[in-house]
């Protein structure tokens, strides 16, 4: 009798194990923004995690035999970012979390600032031009992005501790309006400067900006979805439940894609050639494709 107590008493605890676990599962994939949503994010960003891994030891001969510290740094620096980016996507739950707001809070601030991070050093490189080879300029930008970076820090900080609002906490469109004008000056700064680079390429200082397609078909990409960013952030402050759902496309978009199109455009070349100095090559591409064939006055 007393072994049948106790063997239900197992059954019971075993049963009710089973029942939380597949909860936290469920809750995990399903909960918050829905199946589609978390699996996008988990997918894209666990591949290129494990893309990364596959091509460490091949990258890591390249960096040890061109000894660029600046390489290095950057391909480091994307490490960093992926693996926090992971961790972001991976954690999904904790934004409908009660009792997780301040951990999501953090794992969003400084995802979200790495990746910044990494896209305003490239970008201050495009706008270094010619002048220079691009391993020294993005050596002389480092600096400039770190202090554009902490301020964008300090300045979400503020909003999140000094006054309470929930930047990174998006199940509700009727959020602060405050919040969504922060974002739309955030996403016009990009918009601007990226819209000022292809308007660059197409003026007669074509000629100052690193001469290679793989970066113009870059400026196109962040263009369209910063403009797209912008346009649902305007919506969504004036109350359009249309805008918050474009505005969750274009957050999946960046963080389950950016940081591929990144390492594409910028360092899978560095990996490929034998010399790191890519000048001559990324201007017989520009040259080939028909680039300079017009005289610009």
């Amino acid at each position: 009798m007393v072994e049948q107590s106790v063997l239900s008493i197992t059954n019971e605890g075993s049963d009710s194990s089973r029942k939380v676990l597949s909860k936290g599962f469920l809750d995990w994939v399903f909960q918050c923004h829905g199946f589609w949503h978390n699996a996008v994010l988990i997918i894209a960003s666990f591949l290129f995690v494990l893309y990364l891994a596959l091509q460490a030891k091949k990258c890591f001969i390249k960096l040890s035999h061109g000894r660029s510290y600046i390489i290095i740094s950057y391909y480091a620096s994307l490490w960093l970012v992926s693996i926090l980016n992971l961790a972001w996507c991976f954690s999904q739950v904790w934004e409908c979390s009660p009792g997780k707001e301040l951990a999501w809070n953090l794992l969003s601030l400084f995802t979200s600032s790495g990746m910044l991070f990494l896209e305003v050093s490239l970008l201050a490189f495009l706008l270094q031009g010619n002048n220079a080879s691009g391993v020294e300029a993005l050596t002389r930008t480092f600096g400039i992005s770190g202090i554009i970076v902490g301020f964008d820090v300090l300045l979400k900080a503020i909003y999140l501790f000094a006054f309470g609002i929930p930047l990174f906490i998006d199940t509700d469109y009727s959020t602060p309006r405050v919040k969504w004008n922060l974002w739309v000056v955030h996403k016009l700064v990009l918009t601007v400067v990226y819209g000022l680079i292809l308007f660059m390429y197409h003026s007669r200082w074509r000629e100052r900006i690193p001469a290679r397609p793989a970066f113009y078909k870059y400026v196109i990409v962040m263009f369209i979805l910063n403009a797209i960013a912008l346009f649902a952030c305007g919506l969504t402050g004036n109350g359009a439940a249309f805008g918050f759902w474009f505005y969750h496309v274009t957050v999946v978009c960046y963080h389950a894609f950016y940081l591929p199109l990144l390492y594409i455009t910028f360092l899978a070349d560095f990996f490929q050639e034998e010399d790191f100095h890519m000048e001559n090559v990324y201007y017989s591409e520009m040259k080939d494709a028909g680039f300079f064939e017009s005289d610009w006055e």
